[in-house]
């Protein structure tokens, strides 16, 4: 039986998260996790409304000493703050992570995170949808959710990609140009195995591919599958610059050229559109800086 923290949180979630399928879903695991842990803490039989700042340390203190990135503390603490400006209690937890204690973690590391996608590893993939996910998403440097719910068919418009909101991350809309041959093909057969539909199996639902997709990668040593989006936009600054950028070079923006410069800011700032992100400093995280 779920406790009355539990029943009351997931109450609002269902009334009002009104994020992507993926959003949503992880803000369910962070909440169930959080009432799991307060119970662990010895906080039993505390209602949604009870919540309090002493409640939000002693969980941050236990991520802290579970050794959690300041990055995952981060995404939990958004979740734990949706919670309480629901409940009308925006100033049970502060707004800067630093008066909490928590680092600021490190988003630019200069490492080539990229990996690449080898038709062996397309080989122990029975799933021909998924298959045709993951193609797409190396070929265009879409997230998972956009890989499996882009509906080929619609989104071709000849020499680019219109990704719809409902697709997207953010609710967000996207142009992505089709640029080569191997784009090309790929997007073709994508729309002949989908016909007018996504490339989520007819059988299937949303969560239960993306179950499938999380523990295929995981079987084809693909990881999270987010390295191919980082692959996508080493190629993409590569054919806009003429040279390779930070992550893969090693060479800091600050080492180049005038020119140079200039047409790096502007390969990021179209790298960005193509990415679905809304600043030039969130791709440095794929391109290093």
């Amino acid at each position: 039986m779920a406790s009355n923290f539990l029943f009351e949180a997931n109450k609002l979630l269902r009334q009002h998260c009104t994020n992507s399928f993926a959003t949503k879903s992880e803000r369910f695991k962070a909440i169930r996790l959080v009432d799991k842990q307060l119970i662990e803490l010895g906080f039993k039989g505390i209602s949604l409304k009870g919540l309090k700042t002493r409640h939000v340390e002693a969980l941050i203190a236990k991520w802290q000493e579970d050794r959690l990135s300041s990055g995952t503390i981060k995404n939990r603490m958004a979740h734990v703050r949706w919670l309480t400006k629901k409940i009308n209690k925006v100033g049970l937890v502060s707004a800067s992570n630093a008066k909490l204690g928590i680092e600021n973690r490190q988003y630019i590391t200069n490492n080539n995170k990229g990996i690449t996608l080898h038709q062996s590893q397309l080989d122990l993939i029975p799933d021909q949808h998924l298959k045709m996910s993951l193609r797409l998403q190396a070929a265009f440097g879409l997230r998972r959710e956009e890989a499996m719910k882009i509906q080929p068919e619609k989104a071709d418009h000849g020499d680019h990609l219109v990704l719809d909101a409902s697709w997207c991350k953010g609710g967000r809309d996207r142009i992505i140009p089709i640029l080569t041959e191997a784009q090309r093909q790929v997007l073709n057969e994508a729309k002949a195995l989908a016909k007018d539909r996504s490339l989520i199996p007819a059988q299937r639902t949303y969560a239960q591919q993306m179950k499938r997709y999380e523990n295929t990668c995981i079987q084809i040593n693909l990881g999270k599958g987010h390295g191919l989006r980082h692959t996508y936009a080493h190629q993409r600054y590569l054919t806009l610059t003429g040279f390779d950028c930070p992550a893969v070079s090693g060479i800091r923006v600050r080492r180049l050229t005038t020119e140079q410069k200039a047409t790096d800011k502007a390969a990021r700032e179209i790298i960005t559109r193509e990415l679905g992100h809304g600043r030039t400093q969130i791709t440095a995280v794929y391109l290093g800086s």
